[in-house]
């Protein structure tokens, strides 16, 4: 399965962060279950490498986030991480995946950062944080940038998610208000698929 394939299909990647995942396949599983396949589970997890080891059986597309770093981007690849996303343009962040022939998403936020990601080669543009300026932010990127793809992070919630991809968006990253932390550290994968479903309606 092509991950930006599903990336575009689903329009939706679930951004994943806690003190602890406990069943990692499960919460993989669950997301996936309601409809959004690419799944993030970011360095800021405590022994994210194990989790995402444990996450990659469950069928999902899993991925290593807040990459910032070639050790962390080859140690992620190693867990069996089938895409990178960084929460800045990291150059070499990009040269790991296109070496190993992974997708690689580059945060940029300002019009210098968006074409620095480009040029570094970035699968698509990972726009964070995206609730600064908005869809409307987006929308003026598209101007300079218009055939830019871009994946808005930070700030996106059910009542704007559907703006952003009026604006050109191919996909929103869902995070705190698809799997708030305590609810990934308590394990209640019934609330976050409950939430899930929740999220993806609004993109229809």
């Amino acid at each position: 399965m092509d991950v930006l394939d599903a990336i575009r299909s689903d329009r939706a990647v679930a951004v994943i962060r806690g003190e602890r995942v406990s069943d990692p396949a499960g919460l993989a599983a669950t997301l996936l279950d309601a409809g959004i396949r690419a799944i993030e589970f970011t360095f800021t997890i405590p022994a994210v490498l194990a989790v995402i080891e444990a996450a990659v059986d469950s069928g999902a597309l899993i991925g290593a986030g807040t990459v910032r770093d070639e050790q962390q981007a080859r140690d992620a690849l190693s867990a069996g991480a089938q895409f990178l996303v960084s929460p800045a343009c990291v150059r070499e962040v990009a040269r790991v995946a296109q070496e190993a022939d992974v997708p690689v998403f580059l945060g940029a936020l300002t019009p210098t950062e968006v074409d620095a990601a480009l040029k570094a080669g970035t699968t698509a543009v990972k726009l964070f944080p995206a609730g600064i300026g908005g869809p409307g932010y987006l929308r003026d990127l598209h101007g300079p940038f218009p055939d830019a793809d871009f994946i808005p992070s930070g700030g996106v919630t059910e009542e704007n998610a559907r703006g952003f991809l009026d604006a050109g968006a191919i996909a929103v990253y869902a995070g705190a208000g698809l799997a708030p932390p305590d609810l990934v550290t308590a394990g209640n994968h019934e609330e976050i698929r409950r939430r899930a479903h929740a999220f993806v309606a609004t993109l229809g």
